[in-house]
């Protein structure tokens, strides 16, 4: 009886430390980077992150894919899909494999995205269909995806109708997110050119998912031009940044409806120049909120995140370093932030201080054409 409690307890520790390294946060992610490809990028690039340091260092790169100006990862982090943003034309989604090791991206197939520059893809968890806005097009797509990642031919296209009130650019629907909530029940997608943000349900299992509640839509201040969007941690607010009029506006959310609470300006007192406010990111653990500005302004607006009601108070603005930051993301760690700044070429990466959330310069940068997405994946 001794030699058995004896050997348990030598046997624990071992348990335990192979409990803890199974768990354990990795300490290095791969970036992947969507560009544009009508300068001198080529494709997408994946560089290794590094946690403890924010260092960058290049590891892969898929050329010959035009304008893959929008990606999303699968939740297995075994592909990864792009919108193929050629103008004029109708558009594209291209899947990918993806091996986190090496990241390494071998092409798998190509559908058409029924509607003109496709901005914006996102996948469900289980992989059963992707969801694409169409922002010329005005158009919503849903593609089926197959066991091996491939895209099927598109089964749905929700087209807008209607216009805003800036004749320049809301003289049409401009389809520009599609985000699904965070129990996967509905999909919530922005129109910059109606000023709405609508709801749809989503039911995998039916021939087409979407099924549109225009009930249940919410209307922008007109002229604000909603673009991107994302859910507090506790999944009780959503927070909608208008890329016209550079405010972020937050809702209540729950089962699939909406209330405003508060909408707050991103533009400085005295602030005569362009804007294009474009994208926005909450942190993990809920405290603070992101956003980009870009036209004349090219800075980062950070806000502080009340626990009480979800609101928010200005926090720090900071420049990104560079021209047109039309994307940014949070590390997983939570520890850094990284931008793309597209009309300079640059990916900068700010520290992000734990106790304020204010950002700090780190000198990091990648030189890379016309970066305009940045997304995050172990690697293994």
């Amino acid at each position: 009886m001794k030699k058995i409690l004896l050997a348990v307890a030598l046997l624990l520790p071992l348990l335990s430390n192979a409990q803890h390294k199974s768990t354990k946060t990795p300490k290095t992610y791969d970036l992947i980077i969507g560009t544009y490809t009508n300068g001198t990028s080529k494709g997408i690039y994946v560089y290794r992150f590094y946690v403890d340091n924010g260092r960058l260092a290049y590891l892969n790169q898929v050329d010959d894919v035009s304008n893959p100006s929008y990606l999303t990862v699968s939740d297995n982090h075994k592909f990864v899909y792009a919108v193929n943003e050629d103008p004029k034309v109708i558009g594209g989604v291209s899947s990918f494999t993806f091996d986190a090791a090496s990241g390494k991206l071998t092409p798998i197939n190509r559908q058409s995205s029924e509607g003109t520059d496709p901005c914006y893809i996102s996948v469900d968890k289980a992989l059963k269909h992707a969801f694409v806005a169409n922002y010329s097009g005005g158009s919503l797509t849903v593609l089926p995806i197959n066991k091996d990642g491939s895209l099927g031919k598109p089964v749905q296209n929700i087209a807008d109708e209607g216009h805003g009130v800036n004749p320049d650019r809301q003289e049409k629907p401009h389809v520009h997110t599609a985000v699904l909530s965070p129990d996967e029940k509905y999909l919530l997608y922005t129109d910059l050119g109606t000023d709405k943000l609508n709801i749809c349900r989503y039911h995998p299992s039916e021939a087409q998912p979407l099924q549109k509640i225009n009930e249940d839509a919410v209307s922008v201040k007109g002229g604000d031009g909603p673009r991107h969007l994302d859910f507090s941690p506790d999944h009780k607010y959503l927070y909608l940044v208008t890329e016209l009029g550079a405010k972020i506006y937050e809702y209540q959310y729950k089962g699939g409806k909406l209330k405003e609470v508060q909408s707050v300006t991103m533009i400085p007192d005295g602030f005569t120049g362009t804007v294009g406010a474009a994208d926005i990111h909450v942190s993990a653990d809920g405290r603070f909120l992101y956003a980009s500005n870009r036209g004349d302004a090219n800075e980062l607006v950070a806000y502080s995140i009340n626990p009480e009601n979800g609101n928010l108070t200005f926090l720090q603005r900071i420049s990104t370093e560079g021209r047109t930051p039309r994307n940014f993301v949070i590390d997983p760690s939570g520890k850094f932030l990284l931008v793309a700044n597209q009309n300079s070429d640059s990916v900068i990466v700010y520290r992000i201080d734990q106790a304020t959330g204010k950002l700090m310069p780190t000198g990091a940068r990648l030189q890379i054409g016309n970066p305009v997405c940045l997304k995050f994946a172990p690697a293994e």
